[in-house]
């Protein structure tokens, strides 16, 4: 059985998603976790381990938990 600290932060994950869908660029979200994926890509096609689209979904992903754990 998941923890309620993942449950809470996977419906908070969602919430917030379904909030930027929604909004879109006027989420106050959206451009913190766009930028987050922009920088992670840009590392992903610089770095010769991971390519441009896991570093561009890595660095979203990380700006999207920075944004919903503040």
């Amino acid at each position: 059985m998941a923890k309620p600290e993942i449950e809470t932060l996977l419906g908070d994950t969602v919430e917030e998603i379904k909030a930027m869908g929604k909004q879109g660029m006027d989420h106050p979200s959206t451009k913190p976790v766009l930028t987050g994926g922009a920088i992670g890509a840009v590392a992903g096609a610089v770095l010769p381990v991971i390519s441009w689209p896991v570093g561009l979904f890595a660095g979203a992903a990380i700006a999207l938990y920075s944004r919903i754990r503040r």
